[in-house]
Order: structure tokens, then C-alpha cells, then sequence
């Protein structure tokens, strides 16, 4: 296993996420990202916030299998099983 290819597909999977979950504050609520941020914290729906923002990585994953990058999508997965502990313990 190419351990640098999952380590770029680890690195994609956050910014999947970062990415997501800026769209979803910007998009969805009036304030900046870091004030909805603090916002959506301050409520307890961080991890929400997370989960939401981990969609986009479903989008990268099914494009990474048609191109046949098993690896890169296997740091993905990895980036969401990260996610999912840091959900946890949110």
C-alpha cells in the first residue's frame, strides 16, 4: 500500500469536510463562517455541523473510484472514520 497516496487522500478527505462544512454556514445561516461556527458549538451541534460537512467526501469518493485511485479513496474512508471519532468525542 502506497502510503503516501493515502495519506493524500487523508489530506483530501478533511478539506472535503472543511469545505462542506464552510458551504453548509455560509449558505444555510447569516453569519461568517467563524461566527456560525461558534454559533453552532455554543448550541451542541458541532458534530452536527460535521457530519453535514463529511457529504462532499461522498462525492469524492465515488469520483475516485471511477478513476480507479483505490488508494487515495481508502484515506477517504480513513478521514471519515477520524471524523466520525472526533463526532464522538464532541
Amino acid at each position: 500500500m502506497n502510503k503516501l497516496a493515502v495519506f493524500y487522500g487523508l489530506l483530501l478527505g478533511f478539506a472535503g469536510t472543511l469545505l462542506g462544512s464552510y458551504i453548509f454556514v455560509t449558505l444555510f445561516t447569516e453569519y461568517t463562517f467563524y461566527t456560525g461556527v461558534q454559533i453552532i458549538k455554543m448550541q451542541g451541534s458541532l458534530g452536527k455541523l460535521i457530519t453535514l460537512g463529511s457529504i462532499p467526501n461522498l462525492i469524492i469518493f465515488a469520483i475516485l473510484l471511477k478513476m480507479n485511485k483505490d488508494i487515495i479513496a481508502r484515506g477517504i474512508i480513513l478521514s471519515l472514520l477520524i471524523m466520525t471519532l472526533i463526532t464522538v468525542l464532541i
